[in-house]
């Protein structure tokens, strides 16, 4: 679903600029407005819509994801703490959903810098950093060196 902009809400802030982890959100230098440089290559994560604070980003859905067709619609409540995503469909249908914006409490994730540099051990570990910490789990089940196969069966 690639990302398009309407030009009459943008104002050029820059924020999905910034935040495109494919790098193909771009401000025109003649309107000073942002546009998707190439629709195909959009990773669909939303980012962009998410981050605009004029609403001006919008996504239109394929066909395999929504056989009517439909545009999507985000909101973000940061005062209610809630991202509303209106999906509206070509035969003027809409369904809506709400989300929480976090599931954890503001401030409550620890910055890189306040955790413990990894060891050794945790390099040779398949959990990623801190993750069994950040589950409040004991462990994850994960494959023991000797039970991996090297080469393709």
């Amino acid at each position: 679903m690639p990302t398009f902009v309407y030009m009459t809400r943008c104002d050029g802030c820059g924020h999905c600029v910034d935040i495109c982890p494919s790098d193909i959100m771009h401000i025109d230098k003649t309107t000073r407005r942002a546009y998707n440089i190439e629709p195909n290559m959009c990773w669909e994560c939303y980012s962009c819509v998410k981050a605009c604070p004029q609403n001006a980003i919008d996504a239109r859905g394929y066909a395999d994801f929504a056989p009517l067709g439909h545009s999507v619609r985000v909101l973000r409540e940061p005062e209610k703490g809630t991202i509303s995503w209106k999906v509206k469909f070509r035969n003027g249908h809409e369904k809506n959903f709400e989300s929480p914006i976090r599931t954890t409490k503001w401030g409550t994730i620890p910055s890189p810098a306040e955790l413990p540099p990894p060891s050794e051990a945790d390099f040779k570990n398949q959990e990623l950093a801190h993750e069994p910490d950040a589950l409040n789990i004991d462990g994850l089940p994960a494959l023991s060196p000797d039970r991996l196969k090297l080469g393709v069966v």
